[in-house]
């Protein structure tokens, strides 16, 4: 952190009234992280059950995201789709119209990088600023400030955003300009995606081959096979939740997205279309919102198995709650 950063760390969340679109699973918790740490939050969601426990916590309802861009210095969206922040964005009580000279726009979503740039640019014309700024680790990460946070913007937007950052994140890295952190956040949800299927074969393998699944998961753990999908996903799969807090449509899109943009680029993709089509399926087979991890499923019923060992949680837990400080990774750009 610059001195200037270092300079205003400190008394942003006493004056600063941040906006907070969507409420959902990662938002809420990012959402949760700024006011448990002092900053004046304005709230909006569709379901307006979601915005009880802030309001009642402190913060303010906007009947609108105009309006709330209005009240805002800093604007924040975390929405499930491209479709919903053009939406948002773009209605004409959206955060656009209520945007002006100063003001800055984070947008927190998995999305389009196209679309996000698209958007970025109206939010320049405005006078504000733009940043996409997704986040990645999972919502168990996201509800103690310990997750990871990718940032495409202007290097002087990047310091200036930085202490908001910080609050909602543990590791920040400044990616390159607006967009950028939307197209390594799909790279790393396509990753994620292959290492789960990945380990529904070699978890049913090991099953099948009369291993004890205890003593699987331990030997992937501290194996070169091992992966942060591993250590997370692979948990509430033995324990039989599937409970990852992220569904089978939300895999589809941002996997849609990945193979979007290399074929705009006019890759020969092998690995990324069976992937999708294997979690297409698993949609047919267990419905839109049944949990991700849940695509394992498709081999447990086809070997008539049940990937159990016991002793593991039905939901994700951070083994690193409330960590102190953060770390700004040295970026290339």
């Amino acid at each position: 952190m610059d001195g200037w950063s270092a300079i205003i760390a400190g008394p942003l969340e006493v004056f600063m009234k941040v906006g907070f679109i969507g409420l959902g699973n990662a938002g809420g918790n990012l959402a949760g992280s700024l006011q448990r740490n002092g900053y004046h939050l304005v709230v909006r969601d569709l379901d307006k059950s979601l915005a009880e426990p802030f309001i009642d916590a402190g913060a303010e309802w906007a009947e609108n995201p105009r309006r709330l861009a209005e009240m805002c210095d800093v604007v924040i969206t975390c929405l499930p789709s491209p479709a919903a922040v053009s939406t948002v964005m773009e209605a004409p009580d959206g955060v656009l119209a209520g945007l002006s000279e100063g003001k800055t726009w984070l947008e927190m979503s998995t999305t389009d990088e196209a679309e996000v740039r698209r958007i970025g640019a109206l939010v320049k014309t405005s006078g504000a600023d733009p940043v996409d700024c997704p986040v990645s680790g999972g919502c168990h990460r996201a509800a103690t400030g310990n997750i990871s946070i990718l940032a495409g913007c202007e290097r002087e937007v990047f310091e200036r955003v930085l202490p908001i950052l910080t609050t909602m994140g543990r590791r920040i890295l400044h990616v390159g300009p607006l967009g950028a952190a939307s197209i390594l956040k799909v790279v790393t949800n396509y990753l994620a995606s292959v290492h789960l299927v990945a380990l529904g074969e070699a978890l049913t393998t090991a099953k099948m081959a009369g291993m004890d699944l205890n003593t699987t998961y331990e030997a992937i753990r501290i194996s070169s096979g091992n992966s942060f999908v591993h250590e997370t996903e692979s948990q509430v799969i033995l324990n039989g939740s599937y409970n990852i807090n992220f569904t089978m449509d939300l895999v589809i899109k941002d996997m849609s997205l990945f193979q979007a943009i290399a074929d705009r680029h006019d890759i020969p993709l092998e690995v990324s279309p069976l992937i999708l089509d294997i979690f297409q399926h698993g949609q047919d087979a267990y419905g839109p919102r049944f949990w991700s991890s849940g695509i394992v499923k498709r081999l447990e019923d086809a070997c008539e198995v049940a990937l159990r060992a016991p002793g593991f949680p039905d939901e994700l837990v951070d083994t690193e709650p409330e960590v102190e400080g953060y770390e700004v990774i040295p970026s290339a750009v």
